[in-house]
């Protein structure tokens, strides 16, 4: 794909998603002007680059949605359900092309519009007040004269924006011609670029060109006499670039090992300044030390840059969302609602790219599992409309992801009996309701006993769990019977560079995420305790201790500092020693897999980390309940 029309992709696909979501806004508020508009020049603006680039098909499902949306805005035909459905079909044929543009495909290689599109928008625009019985090919006449204008037009638009190209009677080249500076006038299309316009272009019926009425001609001698100052206008600046992102990814890894390597130098000069030096070795050394300090500033103030070039707003990923739910629910025939709060919230674009599967399955199981069927809600006493909230926002060093519903909730004995059937947990298994929300992570577990084409295959929530896990975050589960289910996720700002507290314990350095970590607190020789298990009191409230050493399988050993974290069951976590703060570079473990390791990373002495999952700390410092032998 050449880079003028991987720009056009590009864009094109950006204009294309914000169209699904007003079209959806739109279908709420039906006399919202300002959404009217804003669809009707998204679908102008992706006709003008389409024929640019010479795709027929774009142009003419663009240009009788265009007119469709004209005729909305204008007020001559109304905001119709027909009217909404015929520009969401639309839409999805513009992304199905764009999409396998993208991919590779060559320009001519695309379908064309499908018929049975063409007859939805030309019944949707007839609103308007055209005959009823005017046969389609008139329709396809006139599209297939809009294509062939666009495309011949190619040439001499170059140089302005291809989105003015229309049918109003105007010449476009003379007034192009007028304002610009002598010697770079265009004139008319060379026979070979005629020659390339699609044959079924070229097949359109005489007799519809011929209707078209011919534009005066215009030299522009009034606006050259009017605006002088336009010919030597300066171009637009342009104040953004497109950068591939693994080059994006290779500078923060770069920027992580400077801060890496700056931290070093700090620690091995602090140890080199408690030695005497006199005379010039002074002065070297007070240099030096200068020198460092400002190579750390600097160090630390491109990763900070670079990280900012990283962060995108969640609202890319949720603007996706909308449309799918909608679709859904009419097909599982229920009245849902979602709402979409904190859209603006930045995440690392890792994050952003692998979340799109966990909460496609999320959504999905919300709407077959979760919300009621309107009938089922009335008699529960409850709205017959359900509500789906998605909301984001960022705490501390971490960004928080909330997916909520107000269904008819889990029963955490049901779930319980249905991992038992299934064999993958023990009959005589004893767990608290919050391990048996988990159960529900399990790969194979289902409360489906049909697998349909929404959900039921045991597949989708362990999906949720393994991707969040990936991305060193956490996934927790709140239920209530007849009130609904939320399901709440914490992840890292950004993947590579993560805060963390420095402890160590039975001879072992680890690296705790700070994003969990409340205070520090020491603990006493005794305990008191509850049902066998040390308590200790933190600000009024008994908290469960757990050693660290214990719970990732080392030696025992004397731990009396503590570590409050805060997880959904709070707990105090008990380590021989901390040694400081530090943003480490995190190195993902691919080799093998330890419980409770995420990966490793190098301290400012250089000496090997182990970085202990936040995943596995929000559970309690254990892992999920695992599959029966």
């Amino acid at each position: 794909m050449d880079d003028m029309l991987k720009d056009f992709v590009v864009e094109a696909m950006d204009l294309a998603v914000n169209v699904e979501e007003h079209l959806l806004r739109l279908e709420r508020d039906p006399d919202n002007k300002e959404t009217l508009n804003a669809v009707f020049r998204s679908f102008h603006t992706i006709k003008g680059g389409a024929g640019f680039m010479g795709l027929p098909a774009l142009v003419a499902a663009c240009h009788l949605t265009e007119n469709l949306f004209d005729a909305l805005r204008t007020g001559a035909a109304p905001v119709t359900p027909i009217a909404i459905e015929a520009a969401l079909q639309a839409s999805g044929f513009v992304a199905d092309q764009l999409t396998e543009l993208a991919n590779g495909a060559a320009p001519e290689s695309l379908p064309a519009m499908p018929e049975e599109l063409e007859h939805i928008l030309t019944n949707a625009i007839e609103g308007k007040g055209m005959d009823a019985h005017a046969p389609a090919a008139a329709v396809v006449a006139e599209v297939a004269v809009v294509v062939a204008e666009v495309v011949v037009a190619a040439p001499a638009a170059a140089a302005v924006s291809t989105a003015t190209v229309s049918a109003d009677g105007l010449d476009w080249e003379g007034m192009y011609n007028a304002v610009v500076p002598a010697g770079s006038q265009v004139s008319a299309a060379p026979a070979s670029v005629v020659a390339a316009a699609p044959a079924a272009v070229a097949a359109a019926p005489a007799s519809a060109t011929a209707a078209k009425p011919a534009a005066k001609a215009w030299d522009g001698a009034e606006r050259r006499d009017e605006r002088p100052e336009v010919r030597h206008a300066a171009p637009v600046k342009e104040d953004s670039i497109r950068v591939d992102a693994v080059k994006l990814d290779a500078l923060l890894e770069v920027a992580g090992e400077s801060v890496q390597a700056a931290n070093q130098a700090a620690v091995l000069l602090e140890r080199l300044l408690q030695f005497k030096f006199e005379g010039q070795a002074a002065t070297l050394m007070a240099t030096l030390a200068e020198t460092l300090e400002r190579a750390s500033r600097y160090s630390t103030e491109l990763q900070r840059a670079t990280l900012a070039t990283r962060m995108q707003p969640v609202g890319r990923l949720f603007q996706k969302f909308p449309r799918l739910v909608r679709e859904l629910a009419k097909d599982l025939g229920k009245d849902v609602e979602l709402t979409i709060e904190g859209a603006e919230t930045e995440v690392d674009r890792v994050v952003v790219d692998s979340l799109y599967d966990p909460l496609v399955h999320m959504l999905r199981n919300s709407l077959d599992h979760g919300v009621e069927s309107p009938e089922a809600r009335l008699a529960a006493g409850k709205p017959a409309k359900s509500y789906i909230s998605l909301k984001a926002w960022q705490e501390a060093n971490s960004v928080m992801i909330v997916l909520q519903d107000d269904g008819k909730g889990m029963d955490p004995a049901f779930l319980r009996s249905k991992a038992q059937q299934k064999g993958l947990i023990s009959e005589n298994a004893q767990l608290s309701n919050d391990e048996c929300f988990q159960l529900v992570f399990l790969p194979g577990f289902s409360t489906k006993e049909v697998a349909s084409s929404v959900s039921g295959r045991g597949v989708g929530m362990d999906v949720v769990k393994t991707a969040v896990e990936k991305n060193r975050g956490a996934i927790h589960i709140e239920s209530t019977l007849g009130k609904g289910t939320k399901f709440a996720i914490r992840l890292p700002i950004e993947l590579s560079i993560v805060p963390t507290m420095l402890v160590s314990t039975s001879g072992a350095a680890l690296a705790l995420p700070m994003a969990v970590v409340q205070r520090v607190v020491e603990l006493p020789e005794t305990f008191m305790e509850v049902g066998g298990a040390p308590v200790l009191k933190d600000q009024g409230r008994p908290l469960p201790v757990r050693s660290l050493a214990g719970s990732l399988g080392y030696e025992a050993c004397s731990e009396r500092v503590g570590i409050v974290v805060a997880a959904p069951q709070p707990y105090i976590l008990a380590v021989a020693a901390v040694d400081g703060t530090a943003d480490l570079v995190i190195k993902p473990m691919t080799a093998i897999t330890v419980e409770g390791i995420t990966g490793t990373a190098r301290s400012a002495e250089g000496e090997l980390v182990l970085v202990v999952g936040l995943s596995f700390l929000m559970d309690g410092c254990r892992g999920s309940v695992r599959m029966a032998a």
